[in-house]
Parts: structure tokens; sequence; C-alpha cells
């Protein structure tokens, strides 16, 4: 690899999960990484798995404008610039219905998974608008399907996607382009997190998903956060360079249709509805056909 070579990056939400996968991704392809989370013991970790000559951890709460600066002063200070963008940082949003979501949920959602988006995009034009450069949102499946998250994370995600769409539109005159990914179900520790898990129980929690999620898609596993990183490495080299405004979804095929659209053991919804499985239904097939004269 090397498609990055050469390259500055900021991942925010980059000491675990997805964001941690961009880091090793971005690193092994050549690029130079700002990692900002708020887990400073594993960012820690990760600056001295690299060395910092390759990546600087900065303690970063994305819904705080000062902490979210800081990124990209270090940036400037330690790479001298900024190519890439990766707003990458979230939770899965306050867990509660319309009925029950109160002001505070939805604000606090909001701030984290959508306005940090905006904020991080606005302190990376400066940076990026006399060479150009790539800018990348985590969105997500529930930004295009129901049932997938609760209503304010799925909300934001939306928001996230044509946001996207839109900022691709007004900053391409400075050649910075926009993208934004959909990820499906991923082994990360956002499931446990989302409970009120511990940051421990949530990682367990995570490969327990790893194990199970499987079943969900046609592709036949689990999403690993290196399928995303993938996708946001290529996103973000000059390989991509006649792509912007787009949402690709990395989701193993879950969007693609209900169930048995691709597994045969599921009757569908004219059986569910009929209250009959497929085996009986085959059974009922083979009498009805043993009958004709």
């Amino acid at each position: 690899m090397g498609e990055l070579s050469g390259k500055t990056a900021i991942i925010t939400g980059a000491a675990s999960g997805i964001g941690l996968s961009g880091v090793e991704v971005f690193v092994e392809a050549g690029a130079n990484v700002v990692a900002g989370d708020l887990q400073d013991e594993k960012g820690q970790a990760l600056e001295a798995r690299f060395g910092s000559d390759r990546v600087r951890y900065v303690h970063c709460d994305v819904t705080r404008s000062d902490e979210l600066k800081t990124l990209f002063e270090t940036a400037k200070e330690a790479f001298g610039g900024l190519d890439i963008l990766w707003n990458n940082a979230g939770h899965g949003g306050t867990p509660t219905g319309v009925e029950d979501l109160d002001e505070e949920g939805f604000d606090a959602t909001m701030s984290l998974l959508l306005k940090s988006v905006f904020v991080g995009t606005k302190m990376a034009v400066p940076m990026m608008k006399e060479k150009g450069g790539s800018i990348i949102n985590t969105s997500s499946i529930s930004a295009v399907c129901a049932g997938y998250a609760p209503i304010t994370y799925s909300v934001a995600k939306k928001g996230v996607a044509h946001f996207s769409k839109l900022a691709a539109a007004e900053l391409s005159k400075y050649k910075i382009r926009v993208n934004a990914i959909l990820p499906g179900f991923i082994a990360t520790s956002i499931f446990g997190a989302s409970l009120g898990l511990s940051r421990e129980q949530a990682d367990q929690m995570a490969a327990l998903v790893e194990q199970q999620g499987g079943r969900m898609q046609p592709a036949g596993r689990t999403g690993q956060g290196k399928d995303i990183a993938e996708m946001a490495a290529y996103l973000a080299s000059d390989k991509a360079a006649f792509i912007t405004g787009g949402e690709f979804l990395v989701d193993g095929g879950m969007t693609v249709g209900p169930r048995h659209s691709w597994d045969e053991s599921d009757g569908g919804p004219l059986l569910d509805a009929l209250g009959i499985s497929v085996e009986q239904a085959e059974q009922m097939r083979l009498a009805m056909q043993a009958g004709k004269p």
C-alpha cells in the first residue's frame, strides 16, 4: 500500500472501534494521523505503538469546539497541514422513542453526531482550500432504513449523509471532496456503550456481536472496523479523485431487502401473516401436488 503516502489525516473517535481501524489502515497506507478521542489510555498507547512521528494522540471531546480546534492545530504543527478529515466520533444516541425523548437527550445526541461534523468540516476548509482535500463522514444504514437504531441516532445520521452531499457541492470550488460512509452491523463497542455498560464490558460485548451477528446479513459475517476503514482510505486517496457527494453503504448487504430475499429458510411476509412455517408450506404444496388428477 502507499495510496496515502505523504498525506496528513485527522480521525476522530480514533482510539477504538472503526476509528482505531482507521488509524491502522491509514498509517499502513502511508499517512500521518492526528487521532482524537476521549479514551486517553488507549489513545496514548496508540501513539506509542506507531511513534509520534506518525501518530499524534489528542484528547478531544468533539462537542467542544476548543478541543476540536486542537486537532487542527496539532496537524499543522506536527505534520505541516491537513489533507484528510474523517469525522467518525460517536455513540449510540439517546435510547428513547419520540414519546419519552426529552430535549436534553435530543440536543446531546445532535451535538455529538451532527453538529461536530459541521464544526469539524468548517475548521478543515481553511487548511484544505489551497490544494484540496478529502472529508469523510461516518453516517449509518439507519439513515436510510428504520429499525436499526434509536430515533435520535437515526435522524442525526441522516443529517450527516445529507450534510455531506450539500458540503460536497459547496466546497467543490476548492477541490475539497466530501463523502459519507453508511456502515451496517459492525462489531464495535458502540452497542454495549448504548446499553450503559462500562468500556471494558462494551468491548467484551463487541466480541459477542462479532460471533453472532453474521446471521443478520447476506455477507454471512459481522462487519469489521477494517471494512469501513478500507473504504475511508479509498475515499481519502487520489484514486477517488472523481468521487464526491456520495453515500456509500458498507453493510454486508443488510439493506438489500427483507430477509426472505436472501435467506431461503425465511418464509417471508405472506407465510408470517398466515402463521405458516416454510416446512408447513412445503408440505401443503406437496399434498396439493399429490392430489392432482
